[in-house]
């Protein structure tokens, strides 16, 4: 059979189906958004340590800040899982962990074993992004 170019054979086919299923799409964007809902929740139930980390980052203010990060992590993690415009859920994701990872791993700052971890950090961060803006590619192609 060919498809999109290639060709597959009955076998390759059978095993394609039963891997590209709607849950296993949803346990993985379930996956890609794993930190942010933790984080949002651990957020909302303890505000007062997310003020102080919007302050440990030099952010003011605070308070409103703290706020708009739970909603954004939560809400824009809700909207990937539902569908319901994921491809802005995607892009809001996006768009905050690029703007974080150049604010909390800055490894060309520090030296040691710091920066390898920081380093690490940074670089991991922008493969979440990378993942994110394909979750949006994805289900823009799909609505055209």
């Amino acid at each position: 059979m060919i498809e999109h170019g290639r060709v597959t054979s009955p076998g390759t086919q059978a095993r394609i189906s039963r891997f590209a299923t709607p849950a296993v799409r949803w346990v993985a964007l379930l996956g890609l958004c794993a930190a942010y809902l933790q984080g949002g929740l651990d957020k909302a139930l303890d505000f007062p340590a997310a003020i102080a980390e919007m302050q440990h980052f030099g952010l003011a203010p605070a308070g409103p800040l703290a706020a708009a990060t739970i909603a954004l992590e939560l809400g824009a993690s809700v909207m990937i899982l539902t569908g319901f415009y994921r491809w802005l859920g995607a892009l809001g994701l996006a768009g905050f962990t690029l703007m974080a990872t150049f604010l909390a791993n800055r490894f060309w700052d520090v030296s040691g074993e710091a920066r390898f971890m920081m380093e690490n950090a940074f670089f991991e961060h922008l493969g979440l992004v990378g993942g994110f803006l394909l979750v949006a590619w994805h289900d823009l192609r799909d609505r055209s």
